[in-house]
């Protein structure tokens, strides 16, 4: 077979691209002589790029859940002139904008069914750049200690399961199961933020977290 004409870079975009969609069909036990009869290209010429399937699946990794990672979201959590409330849904309102996206969302659950690293590796740095600087500002809000101080509880963790999966399992019933979906998602992600926020403030108030040491700060508005 004869590949057409691309510069080294496009070619590499190319294989990526066609990969992910590839694998979003038929998850990661798919095999890439497939692959390569899709592309028009040769194994030699995909080897040559991706030498190992492994490298292969590391930059779908980096094009699909890397490059559509936004640091802003990060220090927008972290914005005390802001609401909690706000932050929170301004957050999720963006982030649930990749659960419109197919192939996002089926690469997600193929990685974690084959055991591929995807889905753990993005679920770690979702739990450490997200679950606990949420769990952080909402003892804050409520004058509580640090997760500095004291680490985020079980339980805590538990709660931002329960917000970050309804919200994402929003997109796993329309791109797996083929299920019908709120007509209105933005509305149903704000409510969820809510719910989470009341049920976060009951857990505080039962005291299973230390207090924070005294002081002159105001806590953050809730």
């Amino acid at each position: 077979m004869r590949a057409k004409r691309m510069s080294p870079e496009e070619r590499k975009t190319e294989i990526v691209r066609g990969a992910i969609a590839y694998f979003a069909e038929g998850g990661f036990g798919s095999q890439t002589r497939e692959l390569t009869q899709r592309l028009g290209i040769s194994n030699a010429l995909l080897f040559k790029y991706f030498p190992t399937k492994d490298a292969l699946v590391e930059a779908i990794y980096e094009e699909l859940f890397l490059k559509r990672w936004n640091p802003q979201w990060e220090t927008g959590l972290s914005d005390r002139t802001r609401p909690l409330p706000e932050r929170l849904e301004h957050f999720y309102l963006e982030y649930s904008k990749m659960l419109h996206d197919r192939e996002w969302v089926r690469i997600y659950l193929y990685s974690g069914l084959s055991g591929a690293p995807l889905a753990k590796r993005f679920g770690q740095m979702v739990r450490e750049r997200i679950y606990v600087r949420v769990i952080n500002e909402l003892r804050q809000a409520f004058s509580f200690a640090s997760t500095t101080d004291s680490p985020c509880t079980e339980d805590e963790i538990e709660l931002m399961w329960s917000l970050h999966g309804s919200i994402a399992y929003i997109g796993i019933r329309k791109w797996v199961y083929g299920s019908s979906i709120p007509s209105d998602v933005d509305s149903v992600v704000c409510r969820l933020v809510r719910e989470f926020l009341s049920a976060a403030e009951a857990f505080l108030l039962e005291g299973k977290v230390p207090r924070a040491a005294a002081t002159d700060q105001p806590p953050a508005e809730l």
